[in-house]
């Protein structure tokens, strides 16, 4: 009887037993952190735990003490780019070795579904490319999707090296922009998918950083709702960049702006709010690189998507550090709203973060835009800014032109190019005194005008008409 209390005794006390020492899912095997760089390394302790790391390409130990909330935080100095290397992490009852450790450059890839489009979900260059897409140069964190209340310090996700298995269920644009900094650069590339299908700007902003949340709450209220994804203010955020911003990145991408279309008109604002709010919560000025939306005809709201890319084009001028790249030349379908091409998109960007964050002499990677019109007598001249080597049409007629006088009643015109000046002169008969000029201006419109490097015109107009936006 006296061994069997022992026994009922000693049995949970083995059962219960737990090693309180846990790092969060990033902090794992394959990962690669940031190069030359003092980059945070955190995780969960028993109070007054002492923790060691022990980097492979180091001869110092790092010593930290969990505070009384369980947790720990400190930061270790990265070298130049290489690896692989282990780096262990110490305390008196568990031993964590963390392998396969690179040393590079890290990306963050997000936004909604043309982000998050992969090999399987029907990228037709991305399959093409995945015979040859082995690189344990490449590194992929894939961030589970979640939703969460109040921000988090942890993510459910895990490191892959690339390989045709990882990369068929990664994001197609990221493995493109990752591979050609890879080419580039010549040094281990580290991508972090973190993306969410159908989900608005506001999902994945932090609601502290919005400065009238009340506002900006009720405007959710007009975008589409679906049980396959959530439209809560900082949800996303929450449970799937919060848990990443002690990470040392390099910058960031981004694809989304569909789901917005409802509220079109705030977006630009939107969108360079969670960019700043991200660069404070990183505690860095990240680099941030995005992708104008894709032709789609089949939006509900006439010019609600045609409204995004304008304000998506204001972006880069309200915020430092930041790009656009057009992408209407890669639609082959404006029945789809998913175009299936993305390597020209990832290499866009990949062009302007080679360009503008690592100063690399790389092909011409600004797109021409609007920089200003002069009328002259019944026609309009458009002139463009980085457009210095001209701009060309890709078939006899340019399509996409419309004109208009003061009652901004628009009518399809004429354009001709004036090598001479670089500029567009544009006219229509039906219009005798033009005030107004529109190029590509509509959801599914897909226009033919390009540089001389060959990158598509953005699209653009010189009128100020208001458009309803409320769906019928």
């Amino acid at each position: 009887m006296k061994k069997l209390l022992f026994a009922l005794f000693f049995i949970p006390s083995i059962v219960f037993a737990q090693h309180s020492l846990r790092l969060p899912a990033i902090l794992s095997d394959h990962m690669l952190l940031q190069q030359n760089s003092e980059v945070k390394f955190w995780g969960w302790a028993d109070p007054r735990t002492t923790i060691k790391i022990i980097p492979e390409w180091s001869k110092d130990t790092t010593l930290v003490t969990a505070s009384e909330k369980a947790k720990w935080e400190t930061t270790i100095q990265t070298p130049e780019s290489g690896g692989p290397y282990t780096i262990q992490v110490l305390s008196d009852d568990k031993n964590i070795t963390i392998n396969d450790v690179l040393i590079g450059e890290l990306w963050l890839c997000s936004g909604q579904s043309n982000m998050e489009y992969n090999v399987n979900k029907g990228v037709a260059d991305a399959k093409e490319a995945l015979a040859d897409c082995e690189n344990n140069q490449v590194r992929f964190f894939f961030v589970k999707k979640a939703t969460a209340e109040y921000p988090q310090d942890d993510c459910t996700g895990y490191w892959k090296v690339c390989n045709a298995e990882s990369m068929q269920w990664f994001s197609s644009v990221g493995y493109f922009f990752g591979q050609k900094l890879y080419e580039n650069l010549g040094i281990p590339i580290g991508l972090i998918n973190s993306n969410w299908g159908g989900t608005p700007v506001e999902t994945w902003t932090p609601i502290d950083k919005i400065e009238n949340p009340e506002k900006v709450m009720k405007e959710t209220s007009v975008l589409k709702k679906s049980t396959g994804w959530d439209n809560t203010v900082s949800s996303t955020y929450n449970a799937m960049i919060h848990p990443l911003i002690n990470m040392k990145m390099a910058g960031a991408i981004w694809y989304q702006g569909e789901a917005n279309c409802p509220n079109a008109y705030s977006y630009s604002g939107l969108l360079a709010n969670m960019i700043e709010a991200w660069r404070d919560k990183f505690q860095t000025e990240l680099p941030f690189y995005y992708v104008q939306i894709a032709p789609f005809q089949r939006y509900p709201i006439p010019f609600s998507a045609a409204l995004i890319r304008e304000q998506q084009e204001k972006v880069q001028d309200l915020v430092e550090k930041t790009g656009m790249v057009v992408i209407s030349d890669q639609v082959d379908d404006l029945n789809n709203i998913h175009p299936k091409y993305k390597k020209q998109v990832g290499y866009r960007l990949a062009n302007y973060a080679l360009g503008e964050t690592y100063g690399r002499d790389v092909p011409k990677y600004k797109f021409a835009t609007l920089d200003k019109q002069e009328i002259e007598k019944d026609r309009i001249r458009v002139i463009f800014n980085d457009a210095a080597n001209g701009i060309v049409a890709k078939d006899k007629n340019i399509e996409g032109l419309e004109i208009a006088a003061a009652d901004k009643v628009f009518h399809p015109a004429e354009g001709k190019i004036d090598a001479k000046t670089n500029t567009l002169i544009v006219k229509s008969n039906e219009v005798k005194k033009p005030l107004y000029v529109r190029y590509a201006f509509g959801n599914g419109v897909i226009g033919n005008l390009f540089d001389a490097s060959g990158l598509p015109v953005a699209p653009f107009r010189t009128d100020d008409v208001m458009f309803d936006l409320k769906q019928n």
